[in-house]
């Protein structure tokens, strides 16, 4: 397994992936039995960001949309810190002045703080949040510096298939900024892991279809530092599969 610094605080190599208006604490204490890290949120920061988020509930898609986000991350956050799981929080922001708040929330709680440039939603693009930034190195870099500036441990949750975009040199990019972690959805690319690590030495978090032995085998083989779960992470059947699966390719290293 990884001898990256994140290791020991990711322990074990599973995190839990932040799911629109569904991941809080409380989502997150109902899985710390086979989770070493949950990234509640996705969090809107900002004025643009939020009112996206207020487009997206009026389509019936849930979202956090609490009066004060500050605010509302310090107190989920403090709701985790004496808990056995890393807690790291999912936000969105379509400029880097929203950032440092956020940022130093995290710093003080011993949280992640995961810039999302993952979301595809259009309401959320068409104001610069998401995938978008993807396409905006220089921009996103920013707020990763932005971040990493006031102590945050910092990273990006990130995309595969974005046409236009290469992950590996945008990974190299994210670390000079800054970044400590990257959290690839690899779609139906499973490979662009390889890519990735080979790039950089960010501590890499695979996510998309992990299920079982076969997904993490194939994760960890691409030299993945750890695995997500998605969806079914309300699941007690598949966390305890997952864990089981990374326990076994631990004991076989």
């Amino acid at each position: 397994m990884s001898s990256h610094p994140l290791s020991s605080s990711l322990s074990p190599p599973l995190a839990l992936a932040s799911l629109s208006g569904q991941s809080d604490a409380e989502w997150a204490l109902a899985a710390a039995e086979w989770a070493g890290c949950a990234f509640l949120g996705g969090i809107a920061l900002d004025a643009p960001s939020r009112e996206a988020a207020r487009e997206l509930v009026a389509r019936d898609r849930t979202e956090f949309l609490p009066d004060d986000p500050v605010a509302f991350v310090d107190d989920q956050l403090a709701t985790l810190e004496d808990e056995p799981i890393q807690a790291g929080i999912n936000v969105r922001s379509a400029s880097a002045d929203a950032i440092p708040p956020v940022a130093r929330v995290c710093r003080e709680r011993d949280a992640l703080l995961e810039i999302n440039a993952h979301c595809r939603q259009p309401e959320l693009c068409t104001v610069g949040c998401g995938q978008t930034l993807l396409r905006d190195a220089d921009r996103l870099g920013e707020y990763v510096a932005t971040a990493a500036d006031d102590g945050a441990t910092v990273g990006v949750k990130v995309r595969a298939e974005v046409p236009g975009v290469d992950l590996p040199t945008l990974c190299r990019s994210l670390e000079a900024a800054g970044a400590s972690f990257v959290h690839v959805d690899a779609m139906d690319s499973e490979s662009v892991i390889a890519d990735v690590t080979d790039a950089c030495d960010l501590y890499v978090i695979a996510n998309n279809g992990v299920r079982d032995e076969s997904t993490v085998h194939e994760y960890l083989a691409y030299g993945a530092d750890a695995v997500s779960v998605g969806r079914p992470s309300d699941n007690p059947t598949v966390l305890e599969r997952v864990q089981r699966a990374l326990e076994s390719e631990e004991s076989e290293a």
